[in-house]
């Protein structure tokens, strides 16, 4: 049986609707963020760390809305819902998260900073300043002086696969001889991350005589750093 052609126009149209409706989220690289909010005029950009992230460092004209507060939503629900919102947090956890609710609260633009401050940083795109938060350089490179392997671990509490790691790397601090294992704690280190161009967490440094013989990034398992040491 033919179906009359002002039932398929509808079908027609209401395809064309829900596909209009459809809610997206894109990642962007640090500099092509940069730019997408440099051509807007008055960007929604939220910031979704925690307020003493935030006062630490944030780009110029974000919102604060932190991700692990108790009023996230209620303080989203205040913004146009109609236009592109911004979204970042330290390294890209918190931000996908929120996108992820963001959309489903019905923002339908959403553009999020892949890696987050930690790799805006890293990309050369934070304002210089004179303020050293956490170890300089110089006293990192003290740390490298060593005739034994050196595996610098720079983690975060909140980041889920530092957290997984965690037991293993501190177990092995305590049981390998031949390699000495310092943990860095990403969050208290931010002006020792940008000097050393750190853009994701977890990330693990194997030095030999001061100089770098392996990086990794992301999760690994105990077996498979075993191998590596």
């Amino acid at each position: 049986m033919k179906l009359p052609k002002i039932f398929l126009s509808f079908l027609f149209l209401l395809f064309i609707s829900c596909n209009g409706q459809q809610k997206e989220i894109k990642k962007m690289e640090p500099k092509e963020f940069s730019e997408k909010l440099q051509s807007e005029n008055q960007p929604q950009l939220i910031d979704v760390r925690s307020p003493k992230e935030f006062s630490d460092q944030h780009l110029d004209n974000a919102k604060n809305i932190n991700w692990n507060g108790d009023d996230f939503e209620q303080k989203v629900v205040e913004l146009d819902k109609s236009k592109p919102i911004y979204v970042y947090c330290l390294s890209g956890g918190r931000s996908s998260s929120a996108s992820k609710k963001l959309a489903e609260m019905g923002f339908k633009e959403i553009y999020e900073m892949d890696g987050g401050i930690v790799k805006w940083n890293a990309s050369g795109l934070a304002k210089k300043s004179n303020k050293t938060i956490g170890m300089t350089l110089a006293e990192y490179e003290k740390l490298l002086v060593s005739d034994k392997k050196i595996l610098i671990n720079f983690y975060a509490d909140w980041c889920a696969p530092c957290v997984k790691m965690k037991p293993y790397i501190t177990k092995m601090q305590k049981d390998l001889k031949n390699v000495t294992i310092i943990r860095l704690d990403a969050d208290a280190n931010k002006t020792l991350l940008t000097e050393l161009k750190i853009e994701e967490l977890p990330t693990l440094l194997l030095y030999e005589n001061k100089e770098v013989k392996w990086k990794h990034s992301g999760f690994i398992s105990e077996e498979d750093l075993t191998k590596k040491l």
